[in-house]
């Protein structure tokens, strides 16, 4: 069997023969000849960017894919930041848009989204809100059919969740709510009512931590009371948006039926049932952090560093934002019992951790509780 080199030089011929293409096809679509196309291929030849940019016009597969999977997260971001995004290059080309490019964009939302695992707000925000900007002036602009036209707005939408929790995460907090406000018009424009609650819940979760808790639990439930036939996975998520601002606001009996709210749909969920792919990270150790965080806000902290040390030990090392900020909490509920060593090591196992994580929320969130800790000792 024909040895295929690693990295660079194997993804480019794995995605040509995905895609059923031959050297021969490749070389004349593109002005490289089919010699050249091989020893590329093979690792013979440097692979240079416009090597790359043919294959990835040809075959229909992003540059980003074509490079894989890069160790360092804050590069890629990088590169989404001075690349050209498709919408772009639609709109330079002509006004016309097919499914095509709506696939495209789903595409990049999904893969934004999961940047957002590894890159804090500070360095993501940038990215995504150009990004929301140009599918914005795409779904103004352009000529489509009325479907096309429903998913363009639908991926306007989850950009807007996604740019509107980036901004959160940077500390921008008027600018986030600006956000999703107008990405909740164009998920209720394009028919969406889970991704219109999802935005709407989003916000609250902000306004939860922020500002008004009150106001917080006003948009949580109207986001549960708009999405009543959402998909169990959704209907958790949104119910523990609601637990959040409940326990916020100091109501103890809410925030409990929330929490059991969301056990309950969580529960519900099943392989033949459809959940959007934005609610990809909610698994149980998620609902047993939120769960976790209540407790500490309804001044039950001993009953939360079990389930935050199991969440924790989950969760992989480039996940280092939410590592350190469940290490905070974790924090919080030794220094609420008392155990004040054991609070203090959890914080500065969570200062480690957030070491090169761009994210105002985090820091925040690490002198506040810095505060709770006292001075450190010696």
């Amino acid at each position: 069997m024909e040895q295929v080199p690693e990295g660079l030089a194997g993804r480019l011929r794995a995605a040509r023969v995905e895609a059923g293409v031959t050297l021969a096809a490749m070389a004349g679509r593109t002005h490289y000849s089919k010699a050249l196309l091989g020893h590329l291929e093979t690792g013979a030849r440097a692979i240079r960017p416009e090597h790359v940019t043919a294959y990835s016009r040809v075959l229909g597969v992003s540059v980003e894919r074509l490079h894989g999977p890069a160790d360092d997260a804050l590069r890629i971001a990088h590169e989404w930041l001075v690349a050209d995004t498709p919408m772009r290059v639609q709109l330079r080309a002509g006004r016309r848009v097919g499914d095509a490019l709506a696939t495209e964009l789903e595409r990049r939302v999904v893969e934004l989204r999961h940047l957002d695992d590894v890159v804090g707000g500070n360095d993501l925000f940038p990215i995504v809100a150009r990004e929301l900007r140009e599918a914005r002036t795409l779904v103004r602009e352009s000529c489509c059919t009325e479907t096309t036209r429903r998913r363009l707005l639908t991926g306007v939408g989850e950009l807007s969740q996604l740019a509107g929790w980036a901004a959160s995460d940077a500390g921008r907090h008027a600018e986030a709510q600006r956000v999703y406000l107008s990405g909740t018009t164009a998920a209720a424009e394009a028919g969406d009512r889970a991704l219109a609650g999802q935005l709407l819940s989003s916000l609250s979760y902000q306004v939860a931590t922020v500002g008004d808790p009150a106001d917080a639990v006003l948009l949580a439930r109207t986001a549960v009371a708009g999405t009543r036939t959402a998909p169990p996975v959704v209907r958790a998520l949104l119910r523990e948006r609601v637990a959040w601002a409940t326990a916020r606001a100091r109501d103890r009996d809410g925030a409990r039926r929330a929490l059991d709210a969301a056990d309950d749909a969580f529960e519900q969920r099943s392989p033949g049932v459809a959940e959007p792919e934005w609610v990809y990270w909610l698994d149980r150790s998620e609902i047993d952090v939120m769960a976790a965080r209540c407790m500490i806000e309804l001044g039950d902290p001993r009953s939360a560093a079990p389930l935050l040390d199991a969440a924790i030990d989950g969760y992989p090392p480039d996940h280092a934002r939410e590592v350190a900020l469940y290490l905070t909490w974790l924090a919080e509920s030794y220094l609420g019992t008392g155990a004040l060593d054991a609070g203090r090591e959890a914080l500065d196992r969570a200062r480690r951790a957030a070491r090169g994580v761009h994210s105002a929320r985090l820091d925040t969130r690490i002198a506040a509780v810095q505060q709770l800790a006292g001075p450190r000792p010696g």
